[in-house]
């Protein structure tokens, strides 16, 4: 696929897996429109993006709102040659049990990963799906298929978000669309799940810490970096389908 010149859309981009992308996505050329709730940090990566010579404009807001997530995608056309989103925005809320977690916390998980991800469907899929070789990324996470105490709420919500992917990918098969797991990254999440307060704390402190011990952390350059791969390869080819860090070896 073709990064340079295109124009890609990226939310959660103020730091984290998020902001990885977009210098990333920045080094190969293309140009960017940006989102996160945090206006001060989204301006910090918008002029490192423009720093490595490329356009890039800003929209603070979360994706769930409707007005945010249009702004977006009319900033992308704007720009020109909008040939994608990367939905990366998500919320964790870690450490409560499901039935424990307050309900402006269970807001805040299924808002920003799954009606985020809709929202921004919603806006950019009438212009995608006329656009060649368009593309709609959803990060999943492995969570998804387990059961894990204290990450409950967000599970339900990735599993959601990846029916999402599926979903369209079916309905639209003009826009290649999949789901990206990310693997195990080095981010604010990975901090809230190793400190850990709540019912659940006894169980997910050690585990993510254990993972950390095992050298099993990626950085968010890495996940960027195989993500950026996947796109400048045949992404085609996971169409409907969930792509990992290993398959862009």
């Amino acid at each position: 696929m073709k990064l340079k010149g295109q124009t890609f859309i990226i939310t959660g981009a103020s730091r984290g897996i998020g902001e990885a992308l977009a210098l990333e996505l920045a080094r190969a050329g293309a140009n960017l429109v940006i989102g996160a709730r945090n206006p001060k940090a989204l301006e910090f990566v918008r002029d490192e993006v423009r720093g490595l010579g490329v356009r890039c404009e800003s929209v603070a807001g979360s994706a769930a709102d409707s007005a945010v997530a249009e702004a977006l995608v009319q900033e992308a056309l704007r720009l020109g040659n909008f040939v994608g989103f990367i939905h990366n925005a998500g919320v964790l809320n870690a450490g409560p049990l499901a039935y424990e977690l307050i309900e402006v916390q269970y807001d805040e998980v299924m808002e920003s990963n799954v009606k985020g991800g809709y929202q921004l469907a919603r806006f950019a899929y009438p212009h995608l799906i006329k656009q060649p070789g368009s593309v709609a990324v959803f990060l999943g996470s492995g969570v998804a298929e387990r059961n894990i105490p204290g990450m409950g709420i967000y599970a339900i919500a990735k599993a959601a978000e990846e029916h999402l992917a599926r979903q369209l990918a079916i309905e639209a098969p003009e826009v290649t669309c999949f789901t990206y797991r990310p693997g195990i990254v080095e981010t604010e999440m990975q901090r809230q799940l190793r400190e850990a307060q709540g019912s659940a704390s006894e169980t997910l402190r050690p585990l993510f810490r254990g993972y950390q011990s095992q050298g099993r952390v990626l950085s968010p350059e890495q996940s960027a970096k195989a993500l950026v791969r996947l796109l400048e390869g045949d992404p085609r080819k996971f169409h409907g389908k969930i792509a990992t860090v290993a398959d862009s070896a």
